[in-house]
């Protein structure tokens, strides 16, 4: 009796196929949600699941789901997925290597005609990065009901397009509804996006938690002045307010620790050399695996906010928009896929989420888990983002073994 193993050749061309699809020059992948990119990569899915043996729907949010039957179709299905966007100067495997090893997983199953007594089912989920349009992990926090149908639909990128109006252009609003799906039990595979796994040298990450994050806009407004002819002591430049509250979110997260904190975007108005900057807008990224004190964090950020009016002579006003938190995995999930390292003789470790994954908002309504693999140098959301073929095949093979245990199917032969 030998441990079934999928076709690491495959997943991997599989992956570097995906990659051509908004390639850039250094690299990494260009595809953001809802563009003709993240349509091509939709169809080229499909396809491939479809000439797996799979039935594909929809649903209203742009969700892909990609089903092969089980002898019961009684039973929620056993799911995995994650997505095909990516960040504006991404990398080649965050959240595509997830979708494609479920991918691997159905035509493993096809291969070798297993029947499953459970469903199995493979997602795309909808603007999992947030980059496009805010926030984040938009398809399932749909289905999940933390976020509103509506309200996503409506919801505008910084060129004025809405979501609902780019998702029926491209041929993907879907009539099935985004609400009341269930699971058996639901696995995301990912690359690390950290330094753990590398650090200690283990093949897989049995993920136990995921942090908890609170996402803040700041319009910070000043006044805009000559350059050359406004006194330092009469300016109320916003970008100089700005930088103070670059700093202090380095503060709040320093002094939380293993807290993260990150200003990662920013519009200067009037963005022009020779004049003070008049307004700031900014976004806030506050994080933390305790709840506790991510709620602390955030009143130490409401709390200076309050002071910056005196500290620069601006005006600040705060959109905490979006908020979730910290959540424990399905211990019988991680079990499954503890099981699944150990049968392949893989080492594995216990590791927390820091990123935002789909798989966190699915936890809201199934037992759910994720099985992380290393990443060169801990490096993602980057063009240089990297791994081999040899690592997402052991995150492969420990999907499949997770999902057969789930789906009540055996994995040897």
């Amino acid at each position: 009796m030998s441990t079934l193993n999928i076709n690491e050749d495959r997943l991997w061309s599989s992956l570097m196929e995906m990659a051509k699809i908004g390639a850039t020059e250094k690299g990494g992948c260009a595809r953001l949600a809802l563009t003709d990119l993240d349509k091509q990569a939709r169809k080229l899915f499909i396809q491939w699941c479809e000439a797996a043996g799979c039935s594909v729907s929809v649903d209203q949010v742009g969700n892909i789901f990609a089903r092969r039957p089980g002898k019961n179709m009684d039973l929620p299905p056993v799911g995995t997925g994650s997505h095909l966007d990516t960040q504006p100067t991404g990398g080649k495997f965050d959240g595509v290597f997830g979708v494609l090893a479920g991918l691997e997983v159905l035509r493993t199953l096809q291969d070798h005609n297993i029947e499953t007594e459970a469903t199995v089912e493979v997602s795309v989920w909808t603007n999992e990065e947030g980059s496009r349009f805010a926030p984040a992990m938009m398809g399932s926090g749909v289905v999940s009901g933390r976020l509103e149908l509506d309200v996503v639909l409506a919801t505008e990128d910084v060129n004025g397009l809405s979501f609902g109006d780019e998702l029926r252009r491209i041929g993907f609003a879907g009539d099935v509804p985004a609400s009341g799906r269930a699971y058996t039990a639901f696995f995301e595979t990912h690359i690390e996006q950290g330094p753990y796994l590398e650090n200690e040298n283990k093949a897989i990450g049995v993920v136990t938690k995921g942090q908890g994050q609170r996402w803040y806009d700041v319009i910070i407004t000043g006044r805009e002045s000559h350059a050359g002819t406004t006194p330092m002591h009469l300016r109320k430049d916003a970008l100089a307010a700005a930088s103070h509250l670059v700093l202090e979110v380095q503060k709040i997260a320093n002094g939380n620790q293993p807290a993260c904190g990150t200003v990662g975007c920013m519009q200067v108005f009037p963005n022009s050399r020779n004049t003070i900057p008049g307004q700031i807008s900014m976004g806030v990224d506050l994080r933390h695996p305790d709840d506790e004190i991510l709620s602390k964090m955030d009143g130490e950020l409401r709390a200076y906010l309050d002071e910056l009016p005196q500290i620069a002579d601006v005006e600040v006003s705060l959109d905490p928009y979006w908020y979730y938190a910290p959540i424990d995995f399905d211990a019988g999930c991680r079990a499954a896929v503890r099981d699944g390292a150990e049968a392949h003789g893989y080492s594995y470790m216990e590791i927390i989420a820091g990123a935002g994954h789909d798989a966190c908002y699915v936890a809201d309504f199934a037992p759910t888990s994720m099985i992380f693999t290393p990443c060169k140098d801990g490096i993602s959301h980057n063009e240089i983002e990297s791994t081999s073929k040899e690592e997402c095949a052991a995150g492969c093979n420990v999907l499949l073994h997770a999902m057969m245990t789930m789906a009540r199917g055996s994995d040897s032969e």
